[in-house]
């Protein structure tokens, strides 16, 4: 059973100015960050090397890794790193090794012609989103472990402060990405999307020294719990020998955080939180991978997408993120979503009326602010719900699977966001009217859920 306990205004605030929340904030920027290279970035390239708008679409298909970090979770929850545990601790050595590999990524990147090597291309998209997806995993796990069990109200600010980090990396990595391939264009770069690889491969190091201030609690109790469910299973296997050994602790590592989870919730509750975390977000997603594609063809220029959507959206994410960490706090995780659903489907349609009115900078500034606060209250809900959840004997392998099951839908289905725009014939209209649209499963499903789940408020 989840209990948020109301606080006043004063004590709920007070709550940020706690030294973990900074550390959250970092962490949070490291998640993000990558987003902006296999998202708008990949896609702005790919658009202004002239291929298509459904290539652009498919090319997202890398983003599915995100749907299925779950798998290999529960090895990041086990496996150490040989030197950078020891050094570094087991999330943080995880986070290191994965942030090398994306910094290797980009060098790649930046040596690459998108029309005479594509498959390439794509391929390095795919280890930087499975290196990406395999950071989030650890990620999430020390930002969980920042806080303490019963800690309510630290774990809904601490998922603010997660969501405002993951924007910040997003849409700060999005203005430097964009002005520096702007710059380099202007100055005559040929090249100018592989030469702003090379320095976001600075931001990426940048991060990595960042890291080094985020504490890691280092505790035997998730060794001791996961090896008392091993000897669980080996007493099930009877004789104790090498294979019996290896039998346990592979179902153990596999086997256990599925079986918390059902048997924490039950399994009507389980299956009904599943489907609701697998719909919630794919209108959204609809929307925010054809978004860039559709600011270019209306008219805006890179300077105006990164001063309207990023520095103006990542403005006001911080803001309603904050205050959406309050109404969690205050309201109850439950009403968060509902109102964050609504405000999804809503602010969908002001992308409509920016597609039938035509070139509009304040229509644009307008839909921007209110998608980012949408955006805004139904991550942070999202991500105080899955986080409360968890089992900290599994904390990583638990938030992968439910933030796993979310991005499944957001990224598979979304893929054929660029084929659905080319089936309308381009009519930007029609499809932001279907992206708000596919938001209402999602609320019905949470509403034959809500009773079951019995979340308790005081």
């Amino acid at each position: 059973m989840l209990e948020i306990k109301k606080q006043s205004f004063s004590e709920t605030f007070s709550v940020y100015f706690d030294r973990r929340m900074l550390r959250i904030l970092l962490l949070g920027a490291i998640s993000g960050f990558p987003w902006v290279l296999i998202g708008s970035s990949l896609s702005l390239w790919l658009k202004e090397e002239g291929l298509s708008r459904s290539t652009i679409g498919w090319a997202g298909l890398i983003f599915g890794v995100y749907a299925f970090n779950y798998l290999w979770a529960p090895l990041i929850d086990r496996l150490q790193i040989p030197y950078l545990t020891k050094k570094l601790g087991h999330r943080r050595g995880w986070i290191v090794l994965m942030q090398t590999a994306i910094l290797i990524c980009l060098v790649g990147w930046s040596l690459i012609n998108p029309t005479e090597n594509l498959a390439l291309l794509i391929t390095i998209g795919l280890i930087i989103a499975i290196a990406s997806a395999t950071q989030d995993i650890t990620v999430d796990a020390l930002r969980i472990e920042q806080i303490g069990e019963n800690e309510g109200k630290s774990m809904a600010a601490g998922a603010a402060m997660a969501v405002v980090g993951w924007w910040s990396g997003y849409k700060l990595g999005g203005v430097i990405a964009l002005f520096t391939a702007e710059y380099f264009q202007n100055i005559g770069i040929t090249n100018y999307w592989q030469s702003t690889f090379l320095i976001l491969g600075i931001v990426v190091i940048l991060m990595n020294i960042g890291l080094m201030f985020v504490h890691e609690t280092h505790s035997n109790t998730r060794k001791v719990n996961q090896k008392k469910t091993d000897e669980l299973i080996q007493s099930k296997l009877g004789s104790q020998n090498f294979i019996t050994n290896i039998i346990s602790w592979i179902s153990g590592t596999l086997g256990g955080p599925v079986i918390s989870f059902f048997k924490k919730n039950g399994f009507s509750i389980a299956i009904g939180i599943l489907g609701f975390v697998f719909l919630f977000k794919i209108g959204e997603a609809f929307l925010g991978r054809m978004s860039i594609v559709f600011y270019k063809e209306i008219g805006f220029s890179k300077g105006d997408i990164a001063i309207y959507s990023k520095t103006l959206g990542w403005i006001t994410t911080v803001i309603f993120t904050l205050l959406g960490g309050l109404f969690v706090i205050r309201s109850g995780v439950l009403k968060a979503m509902f109102l964050a659903g609504i405000l999804m489907a809503a602010t969908n349609l002001l992308f409509t009326v920016l597609a039938w009115s035509g070139k509009s900078e304040l229509l644009f500034a307008i839909a921007v602010i209110f998608d980012d606060i949408a955006a805004a209250f139904a991550t942070v809900a999202f991500v105080a719900f899955i986080s409360l959840l968890v089992d900290r004997t599994y904390t990583a392998t638990q938030y992968a699977l439910l933030a796993s099951i979310g991005t499944a839908g957001r990224t598979t289905l979304a893929s054929s966001s660029g084929a659905l725009v080319d089936w309308l014939n381009g009519d930007w209209g029609i499809f932001f009217i279907l992206t708000a649209i596919m938001v209402i499963p999602s609320l019905i499903c949470l509403w034959f859920i809500k009773d079951k789940l019995k979340l308790r408020e005081k």
